[in-house]
């Protein structure tokens, strides 16, 4: 099991599809910030307010030259449907062999009722133009989460 990325260590590179079916990797946003948010599943409550509070907040996120970009297990088609049905304006990554939630140690044993499983523990990531990470927020709770990295970012990319 990897452990979580430590601020000023280079975020781990990665190449997997979005949900319009493209190679994404970490090059694709060279020279700008990178918000890398980790998800369980499209479409249930909490991983719905993240991505719809993250889509809120897009025009002022790419006003400090920032991408914020979900990735979960789920499949590029799901990925697909959820943006539809949530008007999402995000770019989701599809993790389905979850290698980059492994690689920034989001990959966990998880307890719900009693079961133990592994699973993604919803974490963000605030990558800095040079490929550094800035910011770790880990076991985070969804409510305010946006406006707290949005925060962050104004802070970091003075």
């Amino acid at each position: 099991m990897n452990s979580i990325p430590q601020v000023g260590e280079l975020a781990p590179d990665f190449s997997i599809f979005a949900q319009d079916g493209n190679q994404v990797n970490l090059a694709t946003f060279a020279g700008k910030w990178l918000v890398l948010y980790f998800y369980p599943k499209d479409n249930t409550p909490g991983c719905t307010t993240e991505a719809k509070d993250f889509t809120c907040l897009k025009s002022d996120f790419t006003e400090l030259g920032a991408t914020v970009v979900g990735v979960s297990p789920d499949s590029v088609k799901s990925h697909g449907k959820f943006i539809n049905k949530q008007e999402l304006s995000l770019i989701l990554l599809s993790d389905p062999e979850h290698q980059v939630a492994e690689a920034y140690g989001v990959w966990q044993l998880k307890k719900f009722m009693g079961k133990e499983y592994m699973g993604v523990v919803r974490s963000t990531f605030l990558i800095d133009p040079k490929r550094a990470i800035a910011h770790v927020w880990s076991n985070l709770r969804v409510k305010g989460h946006a406006e707290n990295v949005l925060a962050k970012l104004r802070e970091l990319s003075r």
